[in-house]
C-alpha cells in the first residue's frame, strides 16, 4: 500500500492511501474507527448520520482492495456484531502516521532513555533501563556498558493501558507502560509526553483523532511502544 496526498482549494494537504485503484481517505478512517467503536456497522452508520447500504457498499469496496477489514462476530448478550481485523487496524495506524507527517510534525523530538547493555543479539542489543528492558540499534559488541537509546516521537505508537505490554509481537518490540505527563495541542497533531520511569518520559506525536479517541489526558495510563529498528544506542552525553 502507497501512501499518496492531495492538495486542497485551500492548499493544505489532506492524507490518502492508495491500495490499487481505492482511495482510503479520511472519512473512510472515520468509519472504520466507528464500526470499531460502536461495534456494528448499523450503529456506526447512525452514529456519523450516514446510510447503513452506503456504508455497508464503501466497506465492501474497500476490502475488495485491501481484503478482509471487518469480521461478524456471533453470540453474546448483544446478538453479536463486526469487528476490525488487523488489516484494517494497521490501515487506521497507516492513516494516522500519514496525517501526522502531513500535519506538519517538523518539531519532532527525540526522547533519551539512559540503560546499560545486558545481552546482544547481532546489530540488536538488549539495554536494560529504569523503565524495563528495551531492544535497541547498538554499535559494537560488548556488554555491561552505559548508552542512551534514542527514539524519535514520530516512531512511537501510543495505545490504551489494556494492552498486555509484556506480550510477544513482531513489529513494536518494544513496549513501556507510562502516565501522560504532558499534552500539548496542535489544530491537527498532538505532542504527548509519558513519563515511563522516574525522571524518564517518553515523547509521541498523534493525530487529534488518536488524542481524542485514546482519551489522552493528563494522568491517563498507558502503553508507549516503538520497533527496535525505531530505538538506537548511542555513548552516554555527559
Amino acid at each position: 500500500m502507497a501512501p499518496h496526498d492531495a492538495s486542497t482549494p485551500e492548499n493544505a494537504f489532506e492524507p490518502h492511501v492508495a491500495i490499487g485503484d481505492v482511495t482510503v481517505d479520511r472519512r473512510d478512517v472515520e468509519m472504520l474507527r466507528a464500526i470499531d467503536d460502536h461495534g456494528s456497522m448499523q450503529a456506526a452508520a447512525d452514529a456519523l448520520g450516514r446510510s447503513y447500504p452506503h456504508l455497508q457498499r464503501r466497506v465492501v469496496e474497500l476490502e475488495a482492495a485491501a481484503g478482509d477489514l471487518t469480521e461478524r462476530v456471533r453470540g453474546g448478550s448483544g446478538g453479536g456484531g463486526t469487528e476490525l481485523t488487523g488489516r484494517a487496524t494497521r490501515l487506521v495506524r497507516q492513516f494516522e502516521r500519514l496525517s501526522v507527517e502531513l500535519g506538519g510534525a517538523a518539531d519532532v523530538t527525540e526522547s533519551v532513555i539512559p540503560g546499560t547493555v545486558v545481552a546482544r543479539d547481532g546489530e540488536l542489543a538488549t539495554v536494560d533501563t529504569p523503565a524495563g528492558e528495551l531492544t535497541a540499534r547498538v554499535p559494537g559488541e560488548e556488554t555491561g556498558v552505559d548508552v542512551d537509546v534514542l527514539v524519535r516521537s514520530d516512531a512511537v505508537v501510543v495505545m490504551t493501558s489494556d494492552v498486555d505490554a509484556d506480550a510477544p509481537q513482531t513489529s513494536l518490540r518494544n513496549r513501556l507502560r507510562g502516565t501522560v505527563a504532558a499534552v500539548d495541542a496542535g489544530e491537527t497533531v498532538v505532542h504527548v509526553t509519558v513519563a515511563v520511569a522516574d525522571g524518564v518520559d517518553v515523547d509521541a506525536v498523534v493525530t487529534a483523532e488518536s488524542r481524542e479517541r485514546l482519551g489522552l489526558e493528563s494522568g491517563r495510563e498507558v502503553v508507549v511502544a516503538f520497533k527496535s529498528t525505531a530505538a538506537r544506542g548511542v555513548e552516554p552525553s555527559l
